[in-house]
Parts: structure tokens; sequence; C-alpha cells
């Protein structure tokens, strides 16, 4: 498989598709939209008793971590289909003012536990992601660059981790959601926020810096209403969301048809990216690649 700037080709079997996420660069060729509803529902406890609107608190979370300047950053990106499991994990920094990241993705082992490939260090910026270590040939000390408004799904899942900033961006299309509760998180309270965002509805409300690769995926997924669980601090911080998405399974580049959401549905990956925000304040150093540290040729599959 050779990567282009305008797309990736699918990967349909399980082992396929996991060795393509490894590499960060899960790849999807996604179908039509389905549309979802538009209402709002207002945020309630457990019991009826109802509180401030959960809408309007996850509308504004990814301002608040703009407001909040940087932090400590775990993710975790698993896929599954046919009852097999592919995990990534990764940890890093983020600095929300600048919109720039720094990650270091572990990758899965294979069956018999031993490691297939070297961590991949990511940049993460405004229309953009930055990978080195990638393999496939790609000397050590290159970065591959990947135009994140040029791919199908806005490297929501491409990287094999979401953004931290996109991830609290796509709140902002938020139309249901409900309070949980209160529960415990890394030794704080936080409060539970569970329901559905829409990206095409996130990606008009986006701030500038995530409206170009929002507005990817609003045109490139199976699926825009994605289900999500988030977590929010006393101080509105998010602390943890987990965005469920669901990608078209479909390998011939094309979207399903009208009326063939069934058909198009038995193929599709399932992806949960579960994105952690803690150690408020913490500084994010993250320096972008120059011009000449950037890998210009073709990139082939990992795997070989």
């Amino acid at each position: 498989m050779e990567f282009q700037q305008r797309g990736l080709g699918v990967r349909r079997r399980v082992r396929a598709v996991a060795g393509v996420v490894a590499a960060g660069l899960l790849a999807v060729s996604p179908a039509a939209v389905s549309g979802c509803s538009s209402q709002t529902v207002a945020d309630e406890r457990p019991g009826g008793a109802a509180r401030e609107s959960a809408v309007s608190v996850l509308h504004r979370a990814a301002d608040v971590l703009v407001r909040s300047g940087s932090s400590r950053v775990r993710t975790t990106m698993e896929t599954a289909t046919g009852g097999t499991r592919v995990s990534i994990r990764g940890s890093g920094a983020y600095d929300f003012e600048k919109r720039l990241g720094r990650l270091r993705l572990l990758l899965p082992r294979d069956a018999t536990g031993t490691a297939e490939h070297a961590p991949i260090t990511e940049l993460l910026a405004s229309g953009a992601l930055f990978m080195r270590n990638r393999g496939a040939g790609i000397p050590r000390d290159k970065w591959v660059r990947v135009d994140t408004t040029d791919v199908p799904d806005g490297n929501l899942v491409t990287g094999g981790a979401t953004d931290p900033l996109t991830a609290a961006e796509l709140l902002r299309g938020v139309r249901k959601a409900s309070l949980v509760g209160e529960e415990g998180l890394g030794g704080d309270l936080v409060r539970h926020y569970r329901g559905t965002t829409d990206i095409g509805r996130a990606a008009r409300a986006a701030s500038e810096g995530a409206r170009g690769s929002l507005g990817a995926a609003a045109r490139g997924f199976a699926e825009r209403a994605v289900p999500f669980d988030a977590y929010l601090d006393g101080l509105g911080r998010l602390r943890q969301v987990r965005h469920r998405f669901t990608v078209s399974g479909r390998g011939d580049g094309q979207g399903e048809s009208e009326g063939s959401g069934a058909a198009g549905r038995r193929g599709a990956l399932r992806v949960a990216s579960t994105t952690e925000l803690y150690d408020f304040g913490t500084p994010a150093v993250v320096e972008l690649p120059k011009p000449t540290d950037i890998y210009t040729g073709k990139v082939g599959s990992p795997q070989k």
C-alpha cells in the first residue's frame, strides 16, 4: 500500500487494519453519512433533578481548555471488528493556546508478545500531523507529514490518537447529553456526562484551527453521530473523553448508496478513542520539523 496526499487505501481484514493503525495510518474510505436528531436534551441528574444544561457545559469545553494553557495527555485507541481488538496507547503533553502537542505511541505486540514496531513520535499541529519512526523504509531521522484537512477522517483516528483539542472541539456538536453523576478520576471529583455529538455540527461551530480537519471528517465518516462519555472537573476542564466512531469497511473508495446502510455497516470498523488530560499547567515543548527534515518520497505499508 502506498500513502498519498489525497487519501489512504482501505484494509478490509482485521490483521491488515490492525497493522495500518499500529503504524499510525488507519486508512478509511468513508461511506455516506447517516442523519441524526437535532433534539437538545437538558442535563439531568439520575432521579430527575434538573441542573445546568449539559449541552451548554460541553459546548464550551474546548474554550475552557484553551484558557487552561497546557497539560499532560494520555490516549488510548481501540479498534474492534469480528471479535478482534487492537489497542494503541500514547502519552505526552499539549499546549492548548498554541494548538501544539507531542505524543509517543506504543503499538500492539504480536501474538507472542514481541514488539513488532518501535514507538512512534507524533507532533500535532493545526491542520497537520507529523510522524517519526514511521517505518516502511523511511529514514529514522525524517518526519512524515500528513495534511489532516485532506484525510477522509480528519485525523480523528488516522494517527492512532485523536488530537486532544480536536477531541474537545467535537463536543461543540453535542445535541443530546445528560449528567450521569459525580465520580472520582485521578484523585479529583468530576462530573460524568454522556451523550451524542454530530461531527458536521461540530465542524461548523469549531474554532479556526479545527474547522478544516473536522470538515474533512464530516464529509468522510460513515456516521456523523458519535456517542461519547466526557468527564469535567469543578473548573469546567475536560479531564477525560471517550468517543466511539464507526468507520466504513468498504474498500472501493465509494460511499454507501442511499438505502444501503445495513449492508454497508456489516463491514464497519468500531473505533473507540479515549483522551485523558491531567497535570494542567505542565509546559508542552513542541518544535515542528524543518522542511529539510520532512520525508518527501512515497510511504509504503509498514508491514512490508
